[in-house]
């Protein structure tokens, strides 16, 4: 369920009105919590006041939800119960020794330094150069060029991939820690630690595609603008169509006064109930199991218009998701073009694989659609 908790503060930072976070602030918090293993002090006091609004919420909202787009009213009583365990793990600033589960609070660079070292192994001692061929013949080679070399070395290093501000970035990023089982001497043991990606950068998600060409500017064959700064760019907008859905002034005089306020009155809380509320939108999380169980409800026939499919989940791609997919559906499965340590033969094969599961789950390659090496479009076979 740390997935699930993740993507529930994720969502409310981006619904935060400008009141009480401007768009400059919120981006910040926002990129911060998205990709940096450790985040300054004030975005930390911003994280845990969150967790504890979105606690209150799925506490209180066994039935009904308190927030359209933080709907978690069909998770499962123990689903709600451990998100709320992991808000709780978050709101706590310094764990006392006397708490059992937090007794040895994870060190997030050590847990990055141990991931860095078990994937290099005896290329550690040279692990500069494992980053910068990662970079340039891997990344760069892949179209991912805009990406600055001392970025994504940082980012490798340590886990910090935005740096917005002259700030200390040293405290642990608690939403990118997770609890995972390891089989041990005939036995299992769960470790907390980071078990995220330590290759391919969060900046693949904001900060290589942009409708601003000037960001995507070079010059004498190297790009002047950053991932980082095409993250920043991609989000504001994402943000300010968020406020002009709901009806919102985005003025830069307002965008103004907003900063100002947020900045005297960082530590105020939000509850979930006051966040913004864009018109047509609304997110509904189910059960961590219920995939397979969806075609057993009638409710969900012929439901789903688009469905998206990542990478690790190609295996759930069957034919009970033709039954779930509505007549004109769109079928989009992620491909494994970042997924660097695959060579390009197995990144065929992926595809070629992908294909074939769909085809099982009667879907056809969508001949009209936009289909490249990052996602394979599909729509449903004709009867």
């Amino acid at each position: 369920m740390e997935v699930v908790s993740r993507q529930l503060l994720l969502l409310y930072l981006a619904l935060m009105p400008k009141d009480s976070m401007g768009h400059n602030e919120k981006t910040e918090v926002f990129l911060e919590v998205f990709g940096n293993a450790e985040i300054r002090g004030h975005t930390e006091e911003r994280l845990r006041r969150a967790a504890s609004q979105l606690t209150l919420s799925v506490a209180e909202s066994p039935e009904t939800a308190a927030h359209r787009a933080l709907n978690t009213a069909l998770l499962k009583f123990k689903e709600r119960d451990e998100l709320t365990r992991i808000f709780q793990m978050w709101i706590q600033p310094r764990p006392s020794s006397s708490s059992s589960e937090c007794a040895a609070p994870v060190s997030m660079s050590n847990a990055w330094d141990y991931r860095v070292r078990q994937h290099l192994g005896a290329r550690y001692d040279s692990k500069k150069n494992c980053f910068d061929w990662d970079l340039c013949m891997k990344l760069h080679e892949k179209g991912c060029g805009v990406i600055h070399k001392q970025q994504y070395a940082q980012w490798r290093e340590r886990g910090l991939a935005f740096e917005m501000r002259e700030g200390v970035y040293q405290m642990s990023n608690p939403t990118l820690l997770s609890s995972r089982v390891f089989r041990q001497k005939g036995g299992k043991v769960s470790y907390r630690g980071y078990w995220g990606d330590i290759v391919s950068s969060p900046y693949l998600s904001f900060g290589i595609e942009t409708d601003d060409e000037n960001l995507l500017r070079t010059q004498n064959g190297q790009h002047i603008s950053t991932a980082q700064e095409v993250s920043v760019a991609n989000v504001q907008e994402l943000f300010q169509s968020l406020s002009s859905r709901r009806g919102c002034s985005t003025t830069s005089q307002s965008e103004a006064k907003a900063e100002e306020a947020s900045d005297e009155d960082v530590l105020k809380s939000v509850p979930v109930h006051d966040l913004m509320q864009p018109e047509g939108i609304s997110v509904t999380f189910l059960p961590s199991d219920s995939l397979p169980k969806l075609p057993e409800k009638l409710k969900y026939s012929h439901f789903f218009n688009t469905i998206y499919v990542s990478a690790s989940c190609v295996h759930q791609l069957g034919p009970t998701l033709r039954q779930i997919a509505a007549p004109d559906a769109v079928l989009v499965v992620e491909l494994a073009k970042y997924i660097l340590d695959l060579t390009k033969e197995q990144a065929a094969g992926f595809a070629q694989k992908v294909g074939s599961k769909a085809l099982e789950a009667k879907f056809e390659p969508w001949r009209d659609g936009k289909s490249d090496d990052v996602h394979a479009v599909f729509i449903p076979q004709g009867e």
